[in-house]
């Protein structure tokens, strides 16, 4: 799978130096065991000269001027046959028999023909111990990319390779990915125990540049898939897992799945990663100090490290990003599924003289939008530290202020997907800093920079998960934690939760909310000197003093609330709750729950004659401390 990314630049970047370690290898189909006599066919060791070696492979075109073969026991002529473009046998049975102390070539050239023409030069190519198809050791001294627009039209990209090495690469398993098909029980090989490239340059059409300072990754390898690796990438030129075809949709989702399933990569790692746009009028730079992926153990995942972005917008840093549980199963298994909804067989065209042959079922387009939605991948937890986000304040907004925004740690974590949608999600924010400006709009917030806070220091913490069998949307914890100020902690269960309440369409969800209902409710308040603040303030705007405010909100909570709610005994603690917190303020809590057990829903709120009515329905606890 492909990570979404502003422009594909990145991947085409990367792209040719990872081919680096088939420099020897194209597609070529099933390599089979040849004699071991084939070997030993010349009666002694010798170095040979081949000139102008040229193959072609479908649409890619590999030449060399010249290739220096070291250390061979076989004859120019078996050479030659190795090499023959034309050969009957296929590329794995010849590539068997290729045996040399080295192979060198000054320059290799690979071309790949198509919409847009991709020309790959290395440099100073050397091939080490190669024997029965595998390589010791493979470098090169750099290499040069272009990719040029059809009918000769002027370059579109360019790009430069420095030094490339790989270690172990195995030409035959190359050969039979590329280009024998195989199944799904086909085992994984290992194509390159390592590999190393450095110094990568890369310029887009667009004038867009991607540097990296050094790649490298170890234990590259793949499977075979029934269409082959070359033949599954030229069918998906082009493939939308949205177009209205089913044949050609099934197809392309069974394409993708089997590539997919079909590479295995044991680690990656980049350094001093760089991309920059100057031209436009949004000109951006993202810079990523380290890069690591592992694929298998306890430490499987992505982090990234000292990452670096800015624009016109914004400007930030983030110490470290990390990816932790994801996996494409669901994706894959979506794609299966996609795969197999194709109709049996198309329909035959049309004869003159018959009928036309029927068309297929039309698809529906909220159907095929659930299929798509339920390509969602498990997310997994991706965490964050020392994250720095400075606004310079113009833009859109003239009246807006350059503002500076902190987060010293943060995690987000998503359940296994249903249908696309998460079924629990938690997000933890630590040190989230901001001026209190930030938050003038913001309603019950506006104000707190009246009590006397400049800069806010907040964690928030929302946790929620959904059970789909009792239909239950719980809220575990949604809490806001204030430097100075307390914290407000809020857990609830809303029942009547089913499926439609998470459809992208908002007429949809909107209609499925109509049943939910409230089960449970918590409310915890815990002062931590906001209050005190709140009562100060608005002492002085009454021209009172604190304590006798604090009396007359003591008088309101314990007489007012009552009379409000109805005077019922659950009003009556409530507002006895609320009268000893203000008295003293420490810790507020107050609990209710639906006493039918099924909730109370808004048909119930909406016709309740009074709120005492609605407390009725309700077992309340109220307490403080």
């Amino acid at each position: 799978m492909t990570l979404p990314t502003r422009r594909p630049v990145l991947t085409r970047a990367l792209l040719a130096p990872a081919c680096a370690a088939a420099l020897l290898a194209a597609p070529a189909a099933s390599p089979l065991l040849a004699p071991a006599a084939a070997q030993e066919a010349a009666s002694a060791v010798q170095d040979l000269v081949l000139e102008n070696v040229a193959l072609t492979f479908g649409e890619t075109g590999v030449s060399a001027p010249r290739v220096a073969v070291s250390g061979t026991r076989l004859s120019k002529e078996e050479l030659l046959a190795i090499f023959q473009g034309d050969a009957k046998e296929s590329w794995g049975t010849r590539l068997q028999r290729l045996d040399a102390g080295s192979l060198t070539m000054p320059e290799l050239r690979v071309e790949r023909r198509g919409e847009k023409r991709q020309v790959v030069t290395y440099r100073d190519v050397t091939a080490r111990n190669v024997h029965g198809g595998r390589i010791s050791e493979l470098t090169a001294a750099g290499a040069t990319l272009s990719v040029e627009g059809a009918a000769g039209q002027p370059a579109k990209a360019s790009g430069s390779y420095g030094k490339i090495r790989a270690e172990e690469v195995d030409l035959t398993a190359l050969a039979r990915l590329y280009a024998e098909a195989g199944t799904a029980r086909s085992g994984f090989q290992r194509l390159y125990a390592a590999l190393a490239v450095e110094a990568i340059a890369f310029v887009d059409e667009r004038g867009t540049t991607v540097s990296i300072a050094r790649l490298a990754g170890r234990d590259l390898a793949g499977r075979q898939t029934p269409a082959t690796w070359s033949g599954a990438v030229e069918s998906l030129a082009g493939a939308d897992l949205s177009q209205p075809d089913p044949a050609k949709r099934a197809r392309a989702a069974g394409l993708v799945a089997d590539l997919a399933e079909s590479v295995s990569v044991g680690s990656l790692e980049a350094s001093d990663i760089a991309v920059k746009e100057v031209k436009g009028p949004d000109p951006l730079h993202f810079g990523i100090g380290r890069f690591s992926y592992t694929g298998n153990g306890a430490e499987a995942g992505v982090s990234l490290a000292d990452i670096a972005f800015g624009s016109a917008e914004a400007n930030g840093r983030i110490g470290r990003l990390a990816l932790t549980g994801f996996s494409l199963e669901p994706t894959i298994a979506t794609l299966r599924r996609l795969a197999k909804a194709a109709p049996d067989k198309p329909a035959a065209p049309e004869k003159p003289g018959e009928k036309a042959a029927p068309l297929p079922p039309a698809v529906d387009p909220a159907a095929q939008e659930a299929e798509l939605r339920r390509l969602t991948p498990v997310i997994g937890t991706l965490t964050l530290s020392d994250l720095n986000l400075d606004l310079p304040g113009h833009g859109a907004d003239p009246a807006a202020k350059p503002m500076s925004i902190g987060v010293r740690g943060g995690s987000v974590t998503f359940g296994p997907p249903k249908d696309g949608v998460p079924t629990a999600s938690r997000l933890s924010l630590t040190g989230l800093t901001l001026p209190a400006s930030a938050v003038e709009s913001v309603p019950g917030l506006g104000s707190l920079g009246l009590y006397g806070y400049r800069d806010l220091d907040l964690d928030v913490i929302a946790d929620t998960a959904w059970n789909e069998g009792t239909k239950e949307l719980s809220f575990n914890e949604l809490s806001l934690t204030g430097k100075d100020m307390g914290k407000l902690r809020l857990n609830a269960t809303l029942g009547g939760i089913g499926p439609d309440v998470f459809d992208p369409d908002a007429a949809v969800s909107g209609f499925a909310m109509l049943s939910a209902t409230a089960k449970a409710l918590d409310l915890t308040l815990e002062n931590g000197g906001l209050f005190d603040r709140f009562i100060t303030a608005q002492a002085k705007t009454l021209s009172l003093k604190p304590d006798e405010l604090r009396k007359e909100y003591v008088t309101a909570s314990v007489i007012g609330v009552p009379v409000i709610l109805g005077n019922s005994a659950a009003a009556k603690a409530i507002g006895a709750a609320m009268g000893k917190f203000v008295s003293k303020p420490g810790t507020l809590s107050i609990s209710a729950k639906a006493k039918n057990g099924e909730g109370l829903g808004m048909v119930d709120v909406s016709t309740a004659p009074t709120p005492a009515a609605v407390l009725d329905k309700l077992e309340v606890n109220a307490k403080a401390d």
